[in-house]
């Protein structure tokens, strides 16, 4: 399944990230914790002109908790300060700031040797619906940050000041041009991080439910009381789904592009339980 999708204002917001690096101490790209490292911007290091990146791996609540801590050990094994939140509940959102601080310690230091007495300045950085927004309204107490449930919805520089003083920059979702990783476009797929007006939703809902089958066979046997068998592959799934559901269409054919919407829609929304789908 080949997966491309870099609009207009994606190359507008990757110029303005390189425009505005040098006003941050450092930066913060949140990840999510279903596909840590596919959500990581490759362009990001370079874009960030060597300024300190520190992790916040968001959506915890939605992902498999063992693969989280595994995937927290790895960026540490990296040098990598990372910090796990949930921006629907809070979990974990008080411990940014102190992340946050440690990440900018270097940089502040270098700063006042300077005389320059100011206080951190930090880019928000990630990939579109990654929970951004709602991360930075969790953060500063207030809806300082446009939110939305689909990718695409800041589109804009916005400067946001916490009670610690440290100064937040928002900056819109943005993937990179080329989606090399076949395997990676098709996780941030999964997860809603591309605009599903340009997928197959019915291809797509075929590769999540063959992954499913494979890893986590007791969220589809008990999210849709689905039969499963060795032979059966992510098609033979999704129509035993639609057969569950009773999506069925004149001539007794499974309705797969219903079937599709709700596997799609019910993974995201965290109805089949914790998943991650990159593992460790």
């Amino acid at each position: 399944m080949n997966i491309q999708w870099f609009p207009g204002h994606m190359a507008k917001t990757r110029r303005m990230i390189a425009e505005n690096i040098g006003l941050c101490d450092c930066v913060a790209e949140i990840v999510d914790a279903r596909c840590p490292q596919s959500s990581r911007n490759p362009e990001l290091p370079s874009l960030a002109r060597n300024k300190k990146i520190f992790i916040i791996i968001n959506k915890c609540d939605l992902a498999d908790p063992a693969q989280t801590e595994k995937w927290q050990r790895r960026f540490a094994s990296q040098g990598l300060i990372s910090v796990c939140t949930s921006s629907n509940d809070g979990k974990g959102v008080a411990k940014i700031t102190d992340a946050a601080m440690e990440a900018v310690k270097e940089q502040m230091e270098k700063n006042r040797a300077r005389g320059l007495v100011k206080p951190p300045r930090i880019m928000v950085c990630g990939i579109p619906n990654v929970g951004k927004s709602s991360l930075i309204n969790k953060l500063s107490g207030r809806a300082a940050a446009k939110v939305g449930d689909r990718p695409g919805v800041t589109r804009g520089r916005q400067w946001i000041t916490l009670k610690s003083g440290i100064e937040l920059l928002d900056t819109p979702g943005i993937l990179w041009p080329k989606l090399e990783d076949g395997e990676a476009a098709l996780r941030l797929a999964f997860t809603g991080a591309i605009k599903d007006d340009i997928l197959d939703v019915e291809e797509l809902a075929c590769e999540l439910c063959a992954f499913l089958k494979e890893n986590y066979p007791a969220a589809l046997e008990q999210r849709y009381r689905a039969e499963l068998s060795a032979e059966m592959d992510g098609l033979a799934v999704l129509g035993e789904i639609c057969r569950r559901r009773g999506f069925i269409v004149r001539g007794g054919e499974a309705d797969l592009l219903r079937g599709a919407n709700v596997v799609l829609d019910e993974f995201r929304g965290g109805k089949l339980g914790r998943i991650t789908v990159e593992r460790i």
